[in-house]
C-alpha cells in the first residue's frame, strides 16, 4: 500500500486495511483511471446505478465526484428523470432530496 494515506485508508483502513488497498489500486486506479471511458462518463454511470440501486449512502460522494469530473447539475438531473421510467419512481425520488443538499455544499 503507499505510505501516503488515501481516502479509503483514511475512511476504514483502520478495519479493512486489505478492502482499502483494493479500493485504491483496482477500483479508483485500474477501473477509474482506465481510457476507455471518461472520468466524467463513469462518474455518470456510476451515479446512476447507485440512485438505481437505491446505494443512498454512496451517493453524495459521487454526485461531488461527478460535479468534479464535469457532469453539470443539469445532467445529473436529467439522468435521474431518464431513470425514474426504467429504475422505478421511488429510486429516483429517493435520490432527489440527496441531490439537493449536496448541489447546496457544492454551490452547484
Amino acid at each position: 500500500m503507499p505510505t501516503e494515506p488515501t481516502n479509503a485508508r483514511n475512511s476504514f483502513g483502520d478495519i479493512a486495511p486489505h478492502l482499502a488497498e483494493i479500493t485504491d489500486k483496482v477500483l479508483f486506479g485500474d477501473v477509474w483511471e482506465n481510457a476507455a471511458l471518461k472520468p466524467r462518463d463513469r462518474s455518470l454511470v456510476t451515479i446512476t446505478c447507485l440512485i438505481a440501486m437505491y446505494r443512498i449512502n454512496e451517493m453524495p460522494f459521487h454526485i461531488r465526484k461527478a460535479l468534479d469530473n464535469g457532469v453539470t447539475r443539469d445532467e445529473i438531473v436529467e439522468a435521474v428523470t431518464q431513470i425514474a421510467f426504467y429504475a422505478g419512481w421511488p429510486p429516483a425520488m429517493t435520490a432527489l432530496p440527496i441531490l439537493k443538499q449536496v448541489f447546496a455544499e457544492a454551490g452547484a
